[in-house]
């Protein structure tokens, strides 16, 4: 018999593959917050730690990976035809091909380090919410989901960094540049903490958990 999923966790689903394909693009670029170098992506990425977070305490680890995993595959499919186009010749108006190239064709190395750093990452944090979740019989959301998305933030940043930059900036700078992830995604985590607990809530109630 086939599974059906509610509209809710198809909704979920998608945002998470849009909020990991726009991080994986706009990770590109590095930004200064205050006296933190961060990676670009740290402005949308961290929603879909908080998206995990609500698929786990939902649905359960089993769904919440078969997301990841969708997100995955869809992320290298925009990554392969995006360096299809580079390739196909531009229209002679169109002189756009070169900042086009740079954007999916920066550093391979980049996109394998984004890549392998979420799968590595999302799965932990999934991981970590539902085994605590288990443990403690369902109880203190709260510090479940920052516990697991300081695990999964910092494993995630921990592989993407040195993949994506080691011998293109300093290894000091390096350090401080998983640092400030790492800090900087736990305080959004944090501060977001009451729309996350409140969305679970109310995705509960519309599921009938």
């Amino acid at each position: 018999m086939k599974e059906k999923v509610s509209i809710s966790f198809l909704l979920l689903a998608i945002t998470f593959c849009v909020c990991l394909i726009a991080a994986n693009l706009l990770g590109i670029k590095i930004i200064q917050i205050g006296d933190f170098a961060v990676s670009a992506g740290l402005l949308v990425f961290p929603i879909s730690y908080i998206i995990n977070d609500c698929l786990t305490e939902v649905w359960g680890f089993k769904k919440a990976r078969i997301v990841i995993f969708t997100a995955f595959l869809m992320n290298i499919f925009i990554v392969l035809i995006g360096l299809i186009v580079i390739y196909i010749p531009s229209s002679p108006f169109w002189n756009g091909n070169e900042h086009f190239a740079y954007v999916f064709n920066i550093a391979p190395r980049t996109t394998i380090g984004s890549l392998l750093a979420f799968l590595s990452g999302s799965l932990l944090n999934a991981f970590v919410m539902n085994k605590m979740k288990t443990l403690n019989n369902g109880k203190y959301f709260s510090f479940r989901a920052i516990v697991s998305t300081i695990v999964g933030e910092g494993i995630d940043s921990v592989i993407f960094f040195p993949i994506a930059f080691l011998g293109i900036i300093g290894f000091q700078e390096l350090l401080m540049m998983i640092l400030a992830q790492v800090i900087l995604k736990t305080l959004y985590e944090i501060l977001i903490l009451p729309i996350t607990i409140r969305s679970v809530k109310k995705l509960k109630q519309i599921e009938g958990i």
